[in-house]
C-alpha cells in the first residue's frame, strides 16, 4: 500500500500531474505519522510506500514530517519493509539525510523523463538535482536499496532513455522503473507516443546490462509497481 503525506496540495506545476497545485498549502497534520503508521499496522503490511507532495513552503522541505511517518511505521511494524518515494527536497541534502536517518528500507525518488523533456515536464526540477539526491542516498547508506523511475511516452528518444539510464546508473541506482505515460487530465501533457511492449522489453534488457539489479519496464508499471520484490 502507498500513503501520500501532507496533503493533497502540491508546491510544483509539474505538468503531468493532476495533483492540484498551490503555493501555500496549508500547516501539516502533526498527527499523520501516528495516523499512517496505524492504518498500515491495522492492514497488517509488509512492505509500506511512504510518499508526499512537494513542499516547497516548509523549510525542511517536510523531511521531518517524513522521518517521523518511517519512525512511526517501524516502531507499529517492526518486519516491515520501508521504501520512501521522496520529492528532490529542493536539493537539500540534509532533508534527504533526514530522511535516510529515520531507516527505510528503499529510498525511491523518480526523475520522470530525459533530460531534455525538463523545461516542459517538470519545470521546477533539474535532472542533475535529482540524480544528487540519488547519489548521496546510495552514498549515505550503502545498505539502503535506491530506485527511480520515469514515463515514456511524452516525446524522449530510445537513445535518451538509454543515456538517462546510463546516468541513473553511473549515480548508484539499484532498481529502475519504466512506464506509459498516460494523460490524466486535458490540462495535462498530451501522449506523444505509445511505446510498444517489444521496447520495453528492450529497455529492459538494456538496463540489466547495465548492471541495474532490478527493472521493470512495460506499459502499466507505475513506480510502485511490484515494489515488495525489490530486496
Amino acid at each position: 500500500a502507498t500513503f501520500m503525506l501532507m496533503g493533497n496540495l502540491c508546491t510544483r506545476g509539474c505538468r503531468f500531474c493532476s495533483v492540484p497545485k498551490s503555493a501555500h498549502p496549508g500547516a501539516l497534520d502533526a498527527n499523520e505519522p501516528h495516523e499512517v503508521a496505524s492504518a498500515a499496522a491495522d492492514m497488517g503490511l509488509s512492505h509500506v510506500v511512504i510518499t508526499s507532495v512537494n513542499r516547497d513552503d516548509l523549510a525542511d522541505g517536510g523531511s521531518t514530517h517524513f522521518a517521523r511517518t518511517v519512525e512511526e511505521v517501524r516502531r507499529r511494524l517492526p518486519q516491515a519493509r520501508i521504501e520512501v518515494l521522496t520529492p528532490d527536497f529542493r536539493g537539500d541534502l540534509d532533508a534527504v539525510r533526514r530522511v535516510l536517518d529515520a531507516g527505510p528500507d528503499i529510498f525511491n525518488h523518480n526523475v520522470e523523463t530525459v533530460e531534455r523533456l525538463y523545461p516542459r515536464v517538470r519545470p521546477q526540477a533539474s535532472l542533475d538535482q535529482s540524480l544528487r539526491v540519488l547519489e548521496f542516498a546510495k552514498s549515505a547508506r550503502p545498505a539502503v536499496l535506491t530506485k527511480s523511475g520515469a514515463m515514456l511516452g511524452l516525446g524522449e528518444t530510445g537513445d535518451e532513455v538509454r543515456t538517462l539510464m546510463q546516468r541513473l546508473r553511473a549515480s548508484s541506482v539499484d532498481a529502475v522503473t519504466l512506464g506509459q505515460y498516460l494523460q490524466p487530465t486535458r490540462k495535462n501533457l498530451p501522449v506523444a507516443s505509445y511505446i510498444t511492449p517489444t521496447e520495453f522489453d528492450a529497455h529492459r534488457e538494456y538496463g540489466l546490462s547495465l548492471g541495474f539489479q532490478y527493472v521493470f519496464s512495460g506499459p502499466f508499471v507505475r513506480s510502485s509497481y511490484m515494489a515488495d520484490l525489490v530486496h
